[in-house]
């Protein structure tokens, strides 16, 4: 049988910007009704691809094939006429305006009036939805949705485009395992009907599941193309790095029994119900849950984000209460949020800025920031975190996300936190910047500090946690041992929509 041909084919496509080539001769087939994998860590040229093939920017040099045929895709509108439907990891929902509403923005169904068609709108929105199995309702105002919801959200858009090819930029990265299956299910249904897909993850695991073929970009070069790599995380993990890394997850085992941090019976009009556990020095405790659990809804509550209605919490043995997150911070607690970009960073700042935001106390004099001081005070974390010494000069805006969720934590390692809550900390890094977060957990929790981890990637929970507190609806139904637990226990455990003992839960 023929090999099929090609529905959009990059040739030899160049792309530079000052100082940087950040696409050198790259060469991609993509074929009807196949999931191709796009792979690399940050800073590959993974993202300046996806802007060519999306309309975004033009390539200095090389061609794009459409059906064989030579074509330019001036701009994001043209790549829409010609059937490409883009999935960013930065969201471009308008929060304001309700699902159905974003989910055709730019695109609205009409009457033969020419005015919009809101039943439409309605109806096609809720068919797209339904189809992804997503209980949303396409009527609610879409910022008032979780995280995952809105990544939910922007998938649905390019769903209802009805598209020949759709990008996906880390479509699962603010998602949970049920969501992820679901999706998966809905792609592969898609692969069936002809679709093209392009799929870029840094969550090999899944990729691994999905993809077709590979793609692997290192600094701006194809250094394996399709065929040449058998679909399995070590191959994959070889080719993006250039080298073999060893342990994915390197653990190690620093709790005390020494409770730090007792919660009893939290509770806030945020969803957290009667919250009750403990935390001790050294620990990794991960909190497991599905989608909109109220895994981060507990950490507001910790940080004193949400108002509690209800409970107590004793730090050290001492009741504490935090009506404001300074009071949480000035106590020696940390929260690194789920979403960096929109609450974790300021983009027009550069590291030092960024470092030193919870804590300029000891770099003020009479109200007056000693700039000089703070950038000498931070080198030493931007040198011991790896971060990029571009960070020193360039603001964070231009740096990779393992970069920029690097300088998040560094935030509170400046603050010498006793306490860290690290929500969802790898949720779009490459496989080398997660491995320096894991490196920095054991670092924190080898220096008596103490971690509860929210992370959606099971993998992850069980490997660095030292127990796993499940959560559903808001509240924690039991804690176990990581050692205890399976993934396919943390699946069961954390889906159940009972309340069973932890030998059912797990059985």
């Amino acid at each position: 049988m023929a090999p099929a041909t090609p529905l959009w084919e990059f040739v030899d496509i160049t792309k530079a910007y000052p100082g940087v080539l950040a696409n050198d001769k790259v060469c991609i087939k993509l074929l009807p009704g196949s999931i191709h994998g796009l792979l690399g860590e940050n800073g590959c040229g993974k993202s300046t691809m996806i802007k060519t093939l999306s309309g975004v920017q033009q390539p200095d040099s090389g061609q794009i094939l459409h059906n064989g045929k030579p074509v330019t895709i001036s701009d994001p509108q043209a790549a829409r006429d010609m059937g490409i439907a883009t999935v960013f990891q930065e969201f471009s929902i308008v929060p304001t305006l309700s699902v159905g509403e974003n989910i055709f923005l730019g695109n609205m169904p009409r009457s033969r009036f020419g005015v919009i068609d809101w039943t439409q709108v309605h109806d096609e929105a809720a068919r797209v939805l339904k189809e992804m199995n997503v209980d949303v309702s396409p009527d609610v105002i879409t910022g008032t949705l979780s995280v995952g919801e809105q990544q939910l959200v922007e998938i649905a858009k390019a769903i209802a485009m009805d598209a020949r090819m759709i990008i996906l930029d880390e479509p699962t990265a603010a998602l949970g395992e049920d969501e992820i299956e679901r999706l998966h299910a809905l792609l592969r249904n898609m692969r069936s009907h002809g679709t093209a897909i392009l799929y870029v993850s840094h969550r090999l695991d899944e990729v691994e599941r999905i993809v077709d073929e590979v793609t692997i970009l290192r600094n701006g070069r194809v250094v394996r193309a399709s065929g040449e790599t058998r679909i399995n995380v070590a191959e994959i993990v070889n080719a993006m790095v250039g080298e073999d890394i060893g342990e994915h997850y390197p653990k190690e085992q620093n709790a005390t029994d020494e409770v730090v941090l007792k919660a009893q019976g939290l509770a806030t009009k945020a969803g957290v119900k009667a919250v009750s556990f403990d935390l001790r020095r050294g620990e990794v405790l991960g909190l497991g849950g599905v989608l909109g659990s109220g895994r981060t809804e507990i950490a507001r509550a910790l940080f004193g984000t949400d108002e509690l209605i209800s409970g107590q919490m004793n730090l050290n043995g001492n009741p504490v209460r935090f009506d404001r997150e300074i009071d949480a911070i000035r106590a020696g607690l940390a929260l690194v949020p789920e979403n960096r970009k929109y609450d974790g960073l300021f983009f027009n700042f550069r590291a030092s800025g960024n470092i030193t935001a919870a804590s300029l106390g000891g770099l003020s004099r009479f109200g007056i920031l000693n700039l000089k001081a703070e950038e000498q005070a931070t080198r030493d974390l931007i040198r011991d975190l790896e971060i990029s010494t571009q960070a020193e000069e360039k603001t964070v805006n231009f740096l990779s996300g393992g970069n920029q969720q690097k300088i998040v934590i560094a935030r509170w390692l400046f603050s010498d936190s006793e306490i860290l809550i690290l929500d969802e900390p790898t949720q779009g890094i490459d496989i080398g910047a997660k491995i320096a977060v894991y490196k920095l957990i054991n670092k924190l929790t080898r220096a008596g500090k103490s971690i509860i981890l929210i992370s959606s990637d099971h993998d992850e929970l069980l490997a660095m946690s030292d127990r796993i507190a499940i959560v559903q609806h808001g509240t924690i139904v039991r804690t176990v041992d990581a050692s205890n637990l399976t993934h396919s226990d943390l699946v069961r455990a954390s889906a159940d929509v009972q309340h069973p003992t932890p030998e059912e839960a797990f059985a």
